[in-house]
């Protein structure tokens, strides 16, 4: 088995969903044998941080430092709108999203 893909969720101390989030996120690492307590968890405070960071939004969700949807609109402190699959928005990625992500990486790292 290969390493363990770089996982990581960005927050921002204005957003109400990054808790729920991370949970989503451990849960579906779990699901897939990633051991959950390996997804890296960092805060944006500052407006520089989040041009820094590419940071559009609270919470973004990089698996090898891509998105796990990726979106066009600018950095800034700001609480995120996903798109779920069935077209609805939501403050949360679709979890079929994060766990496919989750999915490719594990099986790129096992070839």
């Amino acid at each position: 088995m290969g390493e363990t893909p770089r996982i990581e969720l960005l927050w921002w101390s204005g957003c109400p969903s990054w808790e729920r989030a991370l949970s989503e996120l451990r849960a579906e690492a779990a699901s897939l044998g990633i051991d959950p307590d390996a997804i890296g968890v960092r805060e944006v405070a500052t407006g520089q941080d989040a041009e820094r960071e590419g940071f559009v939004g609270s919470p973004t969700i990089r698996i090898d430092g891509r998105d796990v949807q990726p979106t066009e609109e600018p950095a800034g402190l700001t609480c995120r709108v996903y798109r779920l699959r069935d077209g609805r928005v939501s403050p949360l990625p679709d979890r079929a999203d994060v766990r496919d992500a989750l999915a490719r990486a594990g099986a790129t790292r096992r070839r």
